[in-house]
């Protein structure tokens, strides 16, 4: 409750002083410190799970490009052709010799057969038996050998039309149409934006406190800033000898948006408590790049007091200085900003 007086004219003439009694009332938070977590930020970079190089398993001229940099490709989608009379016809001479192996086959197996029934009538002898054995045997095995030429000859031919392994964005394109390759010549490298993570390097003094607690998240900056907390991480259990850091690898979700790999991002690392002061992020205003808050006197009357904000946490933000343990903060700043005004132009 304030009260002030205002100055009116009477008819008569005559200025009086009219008390007014203005009733005010504005929701107040008492400064006090707690235990805030200590927190260390530092640059890591997005980075793709899924990327890969696309190379040529078979040798051939290539007959079309479908994609290109920067081209979205389904999984399975043909990124690529190659001619396959070659290979075509390796796999026809490969199936052509299977069915003469299954020929032999089934006339070592009749003869075996025949055999068989004339040993057990002890009209010939074991050796005869034997060969016919070995024969049949050896067209058996020879059958095999050209089915598996057959799968051989089926896979180079499948290598002329490559496909896309996961959906994902075209990066590089090394390759012409009408470019000959060889097996193991890189086609294309492609990345998928689904899956993406976070690459950090940990000061070594600090390596110790987090494999104790790993608990580390991703500072996303936007109209919204949030946390997004990592619940997959790797510690690599090595230092890297020239800088004497230890790489983190933190999984994010996947549809975060507006985040692509090479971009460098803000993880942060909560490393104790300290007893600090925070006040509620809605009672902070910013005015001219200063930050201040409305505190209440103890005579009553409001007054705008810079502070120096830390960061920001759960709905309230870190006061650095500027605060005192007691005093009373208002957490309309608008109903405090017009109070103000009331009172200075008494």
């Amino acid at each position: 409750m304030f009260k002030y007086k205002i100055a009116i004219w009477c008819l008569c003439g005559v200025l009086i002083q009219v008390p007014v009694l203005a009733q005010v009332n504005i929701p107040v938070e008492v400064v006090k410190s707690g235990p805030v977590d200590r927190m260390r930020f530092f640059n890591g970079v997005i980075e793709a799970v899924n990327q890969s190089t696309i190379s040529a398993q078979t040798s051939g001229q290539i007959t079309s490009v479908h994609f290109d940099v920067d081209d979205y490709v389904k999984k399975n989608d043909v990124i690529l052709r190659l001619n396959d009379k070659e290979q075509k016809s390796r796999l026809n001479k490969a199936q052509s010799s299977v069915k003469e192996a299954q020929v032999n086959l089934d006339q070592a197996e009749k003869e075996y057969s025949r055999v068989t029934d004339i040993y057990k009538k002890k009209l010939v002898s074991k050796s005869v038996l034997d060969k016919a054995k070995t024969a049949y045997k050896g067209a058996v095995a020879r059958l095999n050998v050209m089915r598996a030429g057959v799968i051989e000859a089926t896979e180079q031919w499948q290598y002329t039309v490559i496909r896309a392994p996961y959906s994902g964005i075209v990066v590089k394109r090394f390759v012409q149409e009408g470019e000959s390759v060889r097996p193991g010549q890189p086609l294309m490298t492609g990345l998928s934006l689904d899956h993406l993570r976070a690459t950090v390097d940990i000061p070594q003094d600090l390596i110790s406190y987090l494999r104790q607690k790993p608990a580390m998240f991703v500072y996303l900056p936007g109209q919204v800033p949030r946390n997004i907390d990592s619940k997959d991480m790797t510690i690599f259990p090595y230092a890297d000898e020239h800088s004497h850091t230890f790489r983190a690898r933190l999984q994010l979700p996947a549809e975060l948006g507006d985040l692509y790999p090479g971009m460098t991002i803000k993880i942060g690392m909560v490393t104790g408590k300290d007893q600090q002061i925070t006040v509620p992020l809605n009672a902070v205003v910013v005015r001219s790049e200063v930050s201040g808050v409305y505190i209440q006197r103890d005579d009553g009357t409001v007054s705008f007091r810079q502070i120096r904000p830390g960061d920001k946490t759960g709905g309230r933000v870190l006061v650095l200085s500027g605060l005192r343990e007691g005093e009373k903060v208002l957490l309309d700043p608008f109903a405090a900003m017009g109070l103000l005004k009331s009172q200075q132009a008494q």
